[in-house]
């Protein structure tokens, strides 16, 4: 049987933002693992216009919305899927790296530019 779409009930800026913040926190040298698996994000991506670039991807901007609003944190955080401290630190826990969001071939396009 396969796993259920969205148990955790994310609507869909949530998700939209746990997507995001998954890459984030596995592109290379861009988090830092903590004792509990999470991980803590270092830096967020700057917007060059309508898009910014999280490793390989392009994403655009209107797909970005969450990872400046504390109700989203604040939300992830509850449901277990981020630890955070508004508006310093977050990091992606280990239930949040695996959570199937769903939209990562939705928001994340091809690879830098060109």
């Amino acid at each position: 049987m396969p796993p259920k779409q969205n148990p955790a009930k994310l609507n869909p800026l949530q998700l939209r933002t746990l997507t995001l913040l998954q890459v984030m926190a596995r592109i290379p040298g861009n988090a830092k693992e903590g004792d509990d698996g999470a991980l803590q994000i270092l830096q967020f991506p700057h917007a060059h216009g309508d898009h910014f670039h999280l490793g390989d991807f392009t994403v655009m901007s209107r797909d970005a919305t969450g990872l400046e609003n504390q109700a989203v944190w604040n939300a992830l955080t509850r449901k277990g899927l981020l630890k955070t401290e508004w508006p310093t630190q977050i990091a992606v826990t280990a239930e949040g790296l695996a959570y199937d969001t769903g939209l990562a071939d939705e928001i994340l396009h091809g690879g830098g530019h060109h």
